[in-house]
């Protein structure tokens, strides 16, 4: 074996966003951009020699291409074991646990995760870190600036590793080690869950669906909820991930899951519906006809949480992202516990799960965790709700009504506009913020502005901080409005709307959300003037 030093050039796109890099595929494919990205992260670490690193991804085009390519680069650089998900497929979480079971170094996972896949779709990469936690913005930042500075990379002259058969085989000083996908996530799981109280109402005739989307998540589903948890044949629909994830969109939200959403509003449907996105992090819970927005989610399973025994005596807090609507802070304040608002991204939970400061976190964008993890999880929160299920016997509706009854109902939507020019929403933002002062006080359409602002976050254990995270609108009847420039794009700017008001009244906690919710968005376009900056008058995505 040769090992090779390649001379290279650097690419000036090469930032990490929210989670990793995420470009268009034909960025991707261009002569050494992946092996530039995995040299730099490479470079940003120290003392990888002899260490064990996982690599796996969601099984998008192009992903079979980029194992091969990081497992010579990995070689070349001499990690002393490579564990890799069978034929490269692991889900973001799963490659979570394996890297803490492992003990390994880190792992790198290859996914957009939410992103379209396809020739002319998105690939993403992202580093993990010893604590199965996505790499903090330290080291994000650092890797960005190897990137910019990038000029070889070292490679080896090996055929392609086959990776359809379990075990292991040595490639110079490195050990490559391909390992069941699914196995050791599966036993985890049930470490954490009654699965014996969920087979009991499965065999009681209990119903479900679970969309996978064509994504990474079908062969977990299958093996835990038709296998392990006696579910019938068929309860796991698309459950083979395909490259293109089959025409599907990989994102589980009532815009681009809609025949998903169909099935489980129509005069049939089973009793409990749930998807997972591209990378299995992300997720949706549905009921007969009934929608549970991701803050409500959250919000149930922090109530219920004492009934799982795993988490019995070991809930300590919470925390969501600053978007995230607030339903949850309700169940903390009667629990006595302390709730913590962040930027999104995952990476800001972390350091709040290993101090046990939180027990629980999740966004808007239907994601949740725990401190099993350091990476969210949409088979876990499946199978948290499942348990629920099992214990209560209630319904998805009721559980989620007598959760509005008894704190109120936290309306709730987020709008994104996507594919605008960066440098225009950023212009749009500057010119609201220099005037935002002057609109405390003031009404606008009937709303009594209270407080406007620019969230910015100090970590409570790292005391890092993050500035400019997004612009905020509070006012005096218990609304909200939040917008920010999405970090997870792979062209242009994605921009996001949050829109949030806390309703007690008990005559009015069961109408549309997007009807209720009209008067905050026909006020956050007033205020930016967003027609002006953008041409746009409607979302692309509305959930």
């Amino acid at each position: 074996m040769e090992i090779k030093t390649i001379q290279t050039s650097p690419y000036t796109d090469q930032v990490c966003g929210t989670s990793g890099l995420r470009k268009k595929t034909s960025v991707f494919k261009q002569k050494n951009y992946l092996e530039n990205f995995v040299q730099s992260v490479f470079n940003a670490l120290s003392d990888i020699e002899g260490k064990t690193l996982v690599i796996g991804g969601d099984g998008r085009y192009f992903n079979d291409t980029a194992v091969q390519s990081i497992i010579r680069l990995a070689v070349a650089n001499q990690f002393g074991r490579l564990i890799i998900g069978q034929n490269g497929i692991l889900s973001t979480p799963a490659a979570s646990h394996l890297i803490v079971k492992r003990k390994a170094f880190g792992g790198i996972i290859l996914s957009a995760s939410h992103n379209p896949g396809g020739p002319e779709g998105d690939v993403g990469i992202k580093f993990d870190t010893a604590q199965g936690a996505p790499a903090p913005q330290a080291v994000t930042d650092k890797i960005s600036e190897k990137a910019k500075m990038i000029d070889h990379y070292w490679t080896c002259d090996i055929p392609d590793v086959n990776l359809s058969e379990i075990g292991e085989q040595l490639i110079g000083s490195t050990v490559i080690e391909v390992v069941d996908s699914v196995e050791d996530y599966a036993l985890y799981m049930q470490e954490i869950f009654d699965f014996h109280a969920i087979q009991k109402l499965f065999q009681s005739g209990f119903r479900m669906t679970y969309d996978a989307l064509n994504a990474v998540t079908g062969p977990y589903a299958v093996h835990i909820f038709e296998k392990l948890l006696g579910a019938p044949a068929g309860t796991v629909i698309h459950a083979k991930p395909l490259p293109d994830f089959g025409g599907l969109h990989p994102e589980p939200n009532l815009t681009y899951a809609h025949a998903f959403v169909e099935k489980m509003f129509a005069d049939d449907a089973p009793d409990f519906g749930a998807a997972s996105d591209g990378d299995g992090d992300r997720y949706m819970i549905l009921g007969k006809k009934f929608f549970v927005a991701p803050s409500d989610s959250l919000a149930v399973l922090m109530q219920y949480a004492d009934q799982i025994p795993f988490y019995a005596g070991r809930i300590y807090g919470v925390a969501r992202s600053m978007p995230t609507a607030d339903a949850v802070d309700f169940v903390a304040a009667q629990k006595n516990l302390p709730v913590f608002a962040t930027p999104t991204g995952w990476k800001y939970f972390s350091s709040l799960l290993n101090a046990r400061k939180i027990s629980f976190c999740g966004e808007e964008s239907f994601g949740s965790g725990s401190f099993h993890l350091c990476e969210k999880d949409g088979i876990w929160a499946i199978l948290f709700w499942l348990n629920i299920l099992a214990v209560t016997r209630k319904s998805v509706q009721e559980l989620n009504e007598e959760l509005w009854h008894h704190f109120g109902r936290v309306y709730t939507s987020t709008q994104s506009y996507e594919g605008l020019e960066t440098a225009t929403v950023r212009e749009m933002f500057a010119a609201y913020e220099q005037h935002a002062a002057d609109l405390v006080g003031t009404k606008v359409n009937n709303h009594q502005i209270k407080e406007v602002g620019v969230f910015n976050y100090t970590d409570p254990v790292t005391q890092e901080t993050a500035k400019n995270q997004g612009d905020y609108i509070l006012f005096d009847d218990n609304s909200r409005i939040f917008w920010r420039l999405s970090g997870t794009g792979s062209s242009g700017a994605t921009l996001r709307v949050y829109y949030m008001k806390h309703e007690k009244n008990p005559a009015r906690l069961h109408e549309n959300a997007a009807d209720y919710l009209q008067p905050l968005q026909e006020i956050f376009t007033q205020l930016v003037q967003l027609e002006t900056y953008t041409g746009r008058t409607h979302p692309d995505v509305t959930t």
